[in-house]
């Protein structure tokens, strides 16, 4: 079945363009929770010093305003991106008041709903729109769900790649048309085999019991504080983590056949009321409690594990810009916070990343029917919950197949794509890194949740008290880097550039909030 990949890779080889991904794009967002020396969610504003959350493109929160976000500006190479986020989050730390980033995916003590302070953006109305939509996200799904910290991993080919790929497909479509389509092949692959990345990197095998508050669970019970299944991999992505389960029920699904289908539904969401979400009210009292009452609020609310993606032009809909121009990169959205990286990802991971990005593009990719949707739902679930589980089966082509051996197949195809990206940087680093990978398949052991729970386990820690220790080496590591006073400056300058930027466009606004969403909306 891996046939085509491994033609399309030959005929690669057969270019001797070996340099040809040179100039693609390699980002990363980290999330991570601010906390309190007691081990909760800080309460505190963002700090000032670190800019504005609307407007400071490195630094900004998410759902809550104790939810950091680290985002790396596009960089060719790895380890460009990893001493960008390192030194991020060194400028961070240096700004923080005895407080820490927690370093796992799943958050610290949860003392309810309204321990959770809601993301503030200011005045200005895309600043109010922010902040409102993440209160709607709070009433449909709760406030807990939505402080789950991940990694997203962004990734685009270069232009030269896309033109000689065309070339060796033969296609004669426009160029953008050709990529956009070749993109959403990837995107469906990356949901077909998308459940080896929690397998390998999955960090989320156990939670803290707050995090589940009244709620009874079918999970285990580690300790009196502790919830945990015994071959989890990532909670974060199981049925307890962030779900559009009302999509499920009434039918809605974001379609991936190409991108005007992928637009239409999630569009056709959007512009669908739901009766559930109506019960909340809209805008009660003159304070709007969500944008609408539809399906999706925007785009944004359709949670997947990875996303088509295109920069946006000022307040553009993301709908609309991926209609405009297409298909820019890549966004995939299932990686844990790795809790034994300072950084939340390591260099050996992302290079297995970008492998399997260009293997799902190479290998044949077919629409996805009804009945393999359903498949990668469940095999999901159950590589989430019980990955590691001796001899667990997944759903391949409506049978039953081993997960090691699926794994152990998609990694030899991969070898020669690893051994193709080596040539360029005349190294071993992309196939050394597949290596440690199929360690892991051998052996489950080796796995970050395994180690995760072995090490809970040898200590007699649960869930809290392994993340506390962990956050606080990492604490350790970042006040033990003496940032240079040319990074020291240039975060400083962003944040500066920032606040100054945010108050230009809240004096710039010239139309009523209500206005300003209707006008949003209507774009065509």
């Amino acid at each position: 079945m891996y046939k085509l990949a491994e033609h399309r890779l030959q005929r690669l080889l057969d270019s001797g363009q070996k340099h040809i991904l040179d100039g693609r794009q390699i980002g990363v967002e980290k999330e991570s929770l601010r906390v309190s020396p007691e081990g909760r969610i800080s309460p505190l504003m963002h700090p000032c010093s670190l800019g504005s959350a609307l407007t400071n493109p490195y630094i900004t929160t998410d759902y809550s305003e104790a939810l950091m976000e680290f985002i790396t500006p596009p960089s060719e190479h790895i380890e460009d991106v990893l001493a960008f986020l390192r030194d991020t989050q060194t400028f961070v730390y240096d700004k923080l008041d005895d407080e820490i980033l927690w370093a796992t995916s799943m958050p610290c003590v949860v003392a309810g709903e309204t321990s959770i302070p809601l993301a503030q953006y200011g005045s200005s109305n895309v600043g109010q729109m922010k902040t409102v939509y993440r209160r709607g996200l709070g009433y449909r799904y709760g406030r807990v769900m939505q402080v789950i910290a991940g990694v997203h991993f962004n990734y685009s080919f270069p232009d030269s790649f896309w033109q000689l790929y065309q070339q060796i497909e033969e296609n004669t479509d426009p160029l953008q048309d050709f990529i956009s389509e070749q993109y959403f092949a990837l995107i469906r692959n990356l949901q077909r085999f998308g459940w080896l990345v929690p397998y390998l990197f999955g960090a989320s095998p156990a939670v803290c019991k707050s995090f589940l508050g009244d709620k009874s669970s079918d999970l285990d019970e580690f300790d009196v504080n502790t919830y945990y299944e015994p071959y989890a991999t990532s909670l974060r992505m199981g049925d307890i983590g962030y779900q559009n389960n009302k999509e499920n029920e009434i039918g809605i699904k974001a379609c991936y056949r190409n991108l005007d289908a992928y637009v239409n539904s999630l569009s056709f969401a959007i512009e669908t009321p739901c009766k559930e979400y109506e019960r909340f009210g809209v805008k009660v009292d003159d304070e709007y409690r969500q944008l609408n009452a539809n399906i999706l609020q925007i785009e944004n609310e359709y949670y997947s594990t990875v996303r088509p993606k295109q920069i946006l032009q000022g307040n553009e809909k993301p709908s609309l810009a991926l209609r405009k121009r297409g298909v820019r990169y890549v966004e995939l959205r299932s990686l844990d916070v790795n809790a034994f990286e300072p950084l939340g990802v390591s260099e050996t991971q992302l290079r297995f990343l970008e492998a399997f990005m260009l293997f799902c593009l190479l290998n044949e990719s077919e629409q996805i029917c009804f009945s393999e949707r359903e498949e990668i739902d469940q095999n999901e679930l159950d590589v989430a919950h019980k990955g590691r589980q001796p001899g667990l089966k997944l759903k391949r082509d409506a049978s039953d197949c081993s997960l090691k051996e699926w794994a152990l197949e998609i990694c030899d195809v991969m070898q020669g794509v690893c051994e193709y990206l080596d040539l360029a940087r005349d190294s071993q680093l992309y196939s050394q890194s597949l290596k440690e990978q199929i360690e892991k398949i051998k052996d489950p052991e080796l796995t970050p949740s395994s180690r995760m729970l072995n090490e809970m386990r040898e200590r007699k820690e649960g869930f809290y008290y392994f993340a506390k220790r962990m956050s606080q080496n990492h604490y350790e590591y970042f006040k033990s880097i003496n940032l240079s006073e040319d990074k020291k400056r240039f975060f400083s300058e962003a944040a500066e550039a920032s606040l100054k930027k945010q108050q230009i466009i809240e004096s710039e606004d010239s139309m009523t909030f209500d206005d300003y969403l209707k006008a949003y909306f209507s774009q065509s």
